[in-house]
């Protein structure tokens, strides 16, 4: 084989390897994005602790908490250019606490547990759900569609189940006289996770457009209202997202 041609292989060869090199994460352990995790993750494990406390409606609030932890530090490592295959995973752990087992058990301690069986397999199929459906996430990336999730994502399973709990404990309704409903709503939204109905991710929203006056004006009622009425209007958003997906699967089928 000639050099020059040689030397063109060697080349190719290298920018392929380069190019391998900028698709996979790092394997270091980088500390901002990964303390963002943790705290997640505590907020996770709060709740449990506050549900087995009796305290519902903190273990509620912890939820959504983590939630808004876990938004961050994906979004964090990828402005600092922390993105690390050890933060991948250790992110999915986190998640699994915080939005598999943690609403499970706090749905359990508040109303299932009266039901026996019954109410900790409802729990348990919900608990499941939440560690395939992270599970499918995770194999795949990147082959996805970025504007759609396929099932219902495991933190908004979560903030639903949060949501139905944080309003019932501040209207003084108890667990127990919802323990029917929420026998047949666990396994429902652990199913949705599993399910290939599709639900908007919101990835193509852009926030960096010039919107209307009109559109701002809705955006700051919208705060207003969640400021007025956090547990309502985050347990109404919620489901509706959750009823969005099957809602708009029965559309596409009548068409």
């Amino acid at each position: 084989m000639p050099t020059d041609d040689l030397n063109d292989v060697k080349s190719d060869d290298a920018e392929v390897d380069n190019h391998d090199e900028r698709k996979q994460p790092h394997k270091g352990v980088y500390l901002l994005p990964n303390l963002f995790t943790t705290a997640a993750l505590f907020s996770g494990f709060y709740s449990i602790v506050a549900a087995m406390n009796g305290n519902f409606s903190n273990a509620a609030v912890a939820i959504f908490i983590a939630m808004v932890l876990d938004g961050l530090d994906g979004r964090v490592a990828r402005l600092t250019h922390t993105q690390s295959a050890f933060g991948a995973e250790y992110d999915s752990l986190s998640d699994m606490v915080s939005f598999g087992i943690a609403p499970a058990l706090v749905a359990f301690s508040w109303s299932l547990a009266p039901l026996g069986k019954v109410g900790w397999i409802a729990a348990f199929i919900y608990a499941v759900g939440a560690a395939l459906r992270l599970a499918r996430f995770n194999t795949m990336v990147g082959i996805e569609e970025k504007r759609y999730f396929t099932g219902l994502p495991s933190p908004a399973a979560a903030a639903i189940v949060a949501g139905i709990i944080w309003v019932a404990s501040d209207k003084g309704v108890s667990g127990e006289s919802l323990a029917t409903l929420m026998a047949l709503l666990m396994p429902i939204i652990g199913l949705l996770m599993v399910s290939n109905v599709k639900y908007r991710s919101f990835k193509d929203l852009d926030l960096k457009g010039k919107v209307s006056f009109v559109v701002l004006l809705i955006a700051v009622l919208a705060l207003v209202f969640v400021a007025l009425e956090p547990a309502f209007v985050l347990m109404t958003v919620f489901c509706l997202y959750g009823l969005w997906g099957p809602l708009g699967t029965v559309f596409k089928q009548l068409r």
